[in-house]
């Protein structure tokens, strides 16, 4: 398994990670969320031996990233944020180069790939820099299994991809899941969250929870409202002002709002709106998503923090 004890990093004065503890079970899709800044890409070089902890330590499989770092990089494929392939090499070739430094050949792992690469081989000849967002992410995908590791680090694979090609790469890390391999990713899309095992919610290098997905969701514990009219920047600021409101945030075309104590306050809510000018306003009972709980739990700590 993967084990992360009290990991902490500083930059100067900034305080990228706080104490981070977690563990990966073998096997497991452990995903790691939370939006940019968040400290996810800190975490995972120094999980990858990249980085050095100022405080705590990593353990894979019994070996220690600072005093094992070669062998912990045979045992990892990464796949970072960046497309970080040889982009004046064809699709072949970099994935020939790549297998070439793990001392393997494309034919002896080739069934580890071949759901992936199927897709991308029409275009084996191209240049890496000349693919689509889509195919330059199988492509590192392809590279980064090439050698068959025990665990596949992915660091936000699906930022700036298309959602078609977002759903076919996820179902992809499912495939690899169920071949045995450890897969930890992290992502600041939280629709992505409900796809994986567990995860670990994390701002500001504090981790704010781990659970699975729907254990995350049923921890927001409170009645949640949609709210919608015709002027949403002027409802927003007004349904901030009402006393009743706890919590209220613009969540796509609604506002997601809680009221203090976990009331039902829609009545008096609607009269306060109207009395300031906004009419046809629309509030529903709703379902929190993970979404909502990060923010519940992000505004919980800014609150113990001061």
């Amino acid at each position: 398994m993967v084990t992360v004890s009290g990991v902490s990093k500083y930059f100067g004065n900034i305080k990228a990670l706080r104490r981070v503890s977690f563990q990966v079970e073998e096997g497991e899709l452990f995903g790691v969320i939370g939006p940019d800044g968040a400290g996810k890409s800190t975490l995972f070089r120094i999980i990858l031996s990249l980085l050095l902890p100022d405080e705590g330590e990593v353990c894979l499989w019994g070996k220690s990233p600072v005093a094992d770092y070669k062998a912990i990089r045979r045992m990892v494929g990464y796949m970072p944020g960046k497309f970080s392939l040889y982009e004046d090499l064809t699709v072949e070739e970099n994935l020939n180069f790549f297998a070439a430094v793990f001392g393997t050949t494309i034919k002896e792992n080739y069934h580890l790939i071949k759901d992936i690469y199927r897709q991308i081989e029409p275009f084996k000849k191209r240049r890496a820099g000349k693919l689509s967002g889509g195919m330059k992410q199988k492509l590192a995908l392809s590279c980064a299994l090439i050698h068959k590791p025990k665990l596949l680090v992915l660091d936000e694979p699906t930022t700036g991809v298309d959602a078609v090609s977002r759903s076919d790469f996820w179902e992809m890390l499912q495939k690899l899941k169920n071949a045995g391999i450890t897969v930890l990713v992290s992502t600041p899309y939280m629709d992505e969250a409900s796809l994986c095992d567990r995860v670990a919610l994390i701002q500001k290098g504090h981790i704010l929870e781990i659970s699975t997905p729907d254990a995350v969701t049923q921890g927001f514990g409170k009645q949640l409202f949609g709210v919608a009219g015709e002027n949403m920047y002027k409802l927003l600021l007004h349904c901030r002002k009402f006393y009743r409101v706890e919590s209220v945030y613009p969540f796509g075309e609604e506002l997601h709002l809680t009221f203090h104590g976990g009331g039902d306050w829609r009545e008096e809510l609607i009269r306060y709106l109207y009395e300031n000018g906004l009419a046809n306003v629309r509030i529903r009972p709703i379902k929190p998503n993970i979404e909502d709980r990060f923010m519940s739990l992000m505004s919980i700590t800014e609150k113990e923090n001061g």
